[in-house]
């Protein structure tokens, strides 16, 4: 990555913030901490790796992103305005009544969602049929999934880890947003889940884990799960016998990719940053206002 693309996703990162911070405080309410952390990532995926349309939303051969932890996504809104989905005036509707942009995201309101999302360990089971469904129908797309560190206490999260292995799915790459805290508290004290690498290694997944705001390190690692990918025949995958070439032994199987992102809870705001109270906080427009300045000094 050369300096100029560099910078253009360091913008872009701190203009998702931004706009995340503003919604939230204009509303008063909501779950700042979460969906900062993530701000990184998306500028990254958004901003250089996704293959997407925002004439043309539901385009059948787009990547798909699933965002599990549903409660960030005003972050996910902010990132989907930027890239031309719908007008950034929806911004200030956020969890208003008759609003597109609920509080959790929803396909069926807002333009560039995937998938339904907001009880949480059910959005990586719906990322792994969205994978199969692809390979199914022979299209060359890449599948994303993000869950959370307190997320993953949930059993359905692991269901789906061995389903994903078992069947193959390199074409999907999760993430898991290690902020280290959630609604109840610090997770290593609520459900000790470490070590996450150790444990998705053991469920069959290829396995990396990075500084999730060092924007570089996550496109390397995107990069990296991307040229793992086997290659895709041209033909339609619908049949046993295709299924049953996934599991081959004529070569190296691959494998989905699980990247571990070592972040902050609230990065980048201030008045939150590193708070486990802002899982789903009250903050009036004024702090809002204070925090983003405090993000172009």
């Amino acid at each position: 990555m050369n300096s100029m693309e560099l910078s253009r996703l360091e913008e872009a990162a701190k203009e998702i913030r931004k706009k995340t911070i503003d919604m939230i405080g204009f509303l008063g309410v909501g779950h700042i901490g979460g969906a900062l952390s993530i701000a990184d990532l998306l500028a990254v995926l958004y901003f250089r790796e996704m293959k997407v349309d925002p004439a043309q939303p539901r385009w059948p051969e787009r990547d798909r992103l699933v965002l599990s932890k549903g409660h960030a996504g005003p972050a996910l809104y902010s990132a989907l305005a930027m890239k031309g989905f719908f007008p950034e005036e929806w911004l200030h509707t956020l969890n208003k009544g008759g609003t597109n942009l609920p509080s959790h995201c929803d396909r069926n309101k807002t333009p560039g969602i995937d998938m339904t999302t907001g009880s949480l360990g059910q959005g990586i089971s719906a990322a792994c049929g969205i994978a199969l469904a692809n390979r199914m129908d022979g299209r060359d797309v890449f599948t994303y999934a993000i869950i959370g560190d307190g997320e993953s206490n949930e059993g359905q999260v692991w269901e789906a880890a061995m389903f994903t292995a078992h069947n193959r799915l390199d074409r999907l790459i999760a993430f898991t947003d290690c902020n280290k805290m959630q609604i109840d508290g610090v997770t290593s004290e609520i459900m000790n889940l470490e070590s996450f690498e150790a444990k998705w290694a053991a469920f069959g997944w290829e396995v990396e884990r990075i500084d999730g705001h060092d924007l570089e390190a996550i496109a390397s690692v995107i990069e990296n799960a991307r040229a793992r990918v086997r290659p895709r025949a041209g033909a339609k995958e619908r049949n046993s016998a295709s299924a049953s070439a996934e599991h081959s032994t004529e070569r190296p199987p691959t494998r989905p990719t699980m990247i571990i992102l070592d972040t902050i809870k609230g990065k980048g705001a201030e008045f939150c940053e590193g708070q486990v109270g802002s899982h789903n906080m009250n903050f009036d427009y004024e702090t809002a206002k204070k925090a983003i300045a405090a993000l172009d000094r």
